[in-house]
Formats: structure tokens, sequence, C-alpha cells
């Protein structure tokens, strides 16, 4: 079964629409899939239709960036995305992100590389403006031969130009996610830098606090690591998840869809979605049918 629980669109950092990502799941065969833009949900209305359209299995999704000796990201699934209080965190939160933004072509300009927040603004076309756009600018200018030129030579961390992020503690997600009905999941956990007993301890500490699962399948994670994690979700009494992680055209080693076994998902995710199918579980041959009928 292909499933996709962590992907990204034009409404933050991803190159393709909403909808454009809901198309290549219809065509690519993916069960059930959940659009998770950085600190956003303005591309779910959109997301929603084309489900809707499609007849794809969609789930409502948000990804968090969090701090915790090292940067910790929280996906929300089956999120009360109009949710007014949940809105309000939002914008403080992206307005951090425009902080930063403007912090990063200020360093840009003190290194000769003349890129005005306007043009990155324009990349972004109105939506979330994150470092993709910024990279995008300096291409076009013609300061980098790529994307990921912009990345190494300016934008990662560690490069020149690189601000670090003003965000929330890992259990600030995961309450935020959770007053707004949804269910916190940790993401790919290969890319945090701790070791297995730091990061035990912490994933402890958030089960306490309201984690409900763990992003076992990741293109992040190595056939090992994904096994570990399985085991660490199982410890934890943590859900595992499936997510490529997918952006599109800014990182195309990454293709939509993680192969899961049938019976890995938790059912509660495929009994969120704006379209419910057949869960795995069920065997009875029961017609798709629209959440809340």
């Amino acid at each position: 079964m292909l499933i996709d629980l962590h992907v990204h669109s034009t409404a933050s950092d991803g190159t393709l629409s909403p909808s454009e990502l809901v198309s290549m799941a219809r065509a690519t065969g993916i069960s059930l899939l959940s659009l998770t833009d950085h600190d956003t949900t303005n591309g779910l209305k959109e997301f929603e239709q084309a489900c809707l359209v499609s007849g794809v299995a969609g789930l409502y999704g948000i990804e968090l960036s969090a701090e915790y000796y090292c940067s910790v990201h929280i996906l929300g699934y089956g999120i009360d995305h109009e949710d007014s209080s949940f809105q309000k965190t939002l914008a403080t939160i992206r307005r951090y992100r425009d902080e930063r933004n403007a912090a990063i072509c200020g360093k840009l300009r003190s290194l000769g590389l003349e890129i005005a927040l306007e043009e990155v603004q324009a990349e972004s076309k109105g939506k979330v403006i994150a470092r993709p756009h910024i990279a995008k600018a300096l291409l076009k200018k013609g300061y980098v031969s790529s994307l990921k030129e912009a990345f190494d030579k300016y934008l990662g961390k560690g490069a020149p130009a690189y601000v670090p992020r003003k965000t929330l503690m890992p259990e600030d997600c995961i309450t935020l996610i959770r007053k707004a009905k949804g269910l916190p999941v940790f993401a790919h956990p290969g890319a945090v830098c701790l070791d297995t007993e730091s990061f035990e301890l912490l994933l402890r500490q958030l089960k306490d606090l309201g984690l409900w699962g763990l992003e076992c399948y990741s293109s992040h994670h190595r056939a090992d690591e994904i096994f570990n994690f399985l085991r660490m979700s199982a410890k934890f009494k943590l859900k595992p998840t499936a997510g490529s992680d997918f952006h599109g055209s800014i990182r195309p080693e990454v293709k939509m869809g993680i192969d899961v076994p049938d019976d890995i998902i938790p059912d509660e995710l495929f009994s969120l979605a704006i379209i419910r199918t057949t869960t795995p579980a069920e065997t009875n041959g029961e017609k798709s049918y629209l959440r809340g009928e």
C-alpha cells in the first residue's frame, strides 16, 4: 500500500500546488495523502476540493517547527484548521518566519547580493515565504546556478546568510495540535541529531504530553532506522506513520509515496480523511463516503 502523510505545496515551500499534489497522488495510486505545509493551512481548502473531485482520500495536516537542543518537527493530522485560536498562533509563527526572511535578505545584501524582500515575495506568489523562495530569487538574478548551490553557498545551516528560526517548543506544538482536535506525530526522527538515549527520553516526555504517533517510514530513513523507529513506536505506544517529505522539484531525489505493509497505518487516520475509503482492517467492500455522512 502506498501512503504519503507528509507532503508540501506552494502554500509553503513546495513547488506543486495542492491540486497538483492530489493529481499526482491519484496517478501514483496513493491510498491516503496528507498536505502538511509549514506553519500554514492556507492550501487546505484547495486540497479538500481537489480530493473531493478526484476521489483521493485526503487528510488535513500541518507541520510545525520546534527546538529541543536541535530542530524538531511535529506533524498534526485531522486538525480543525478553521479554529480561531489555532489560526492566531499560526499567524504569530509566520510573523517569526517573516522576521527571519528579512534578516536573511539583509545578510545577503551585506555579502553584495542585492536581494529585496519584495523580490522574494514575488517568488512566493503571496504564499508563506520560505528559504526556497529566497533561493529562487538568487537563481533568477544569476547569483547561483541552482537551488542547491543557493543553499550550499548561502542559505543552509552554517552558511553566511543563515539565520536561526524562532520557533515553539515541542510540547507547545503538541498542545496546539491537540487543542485543534488533531493528532500530533513526531516527523522524520532520523533527521534529529540526538543519541538513542536522549531521543527515547524526549519521546517518553512528549508521549506523556500527548504525542500520538511517530513517523517511522520516511524518505529520510534507511531500512535499519525504520526497523528501529518501529521498535520505539511499540515501546512507547506511539502510532507508526509514513511520509516522504515531498517538496517537488526543489528536492528531486524525494518521490511521493511510501510503500508500507497494509496493516501498519492506524485506522484512525483513514477515518479522519476528507473522503474515507475502506480501511485495511475492513474487508466487507464498504463503499467510500464523505466524512460526516
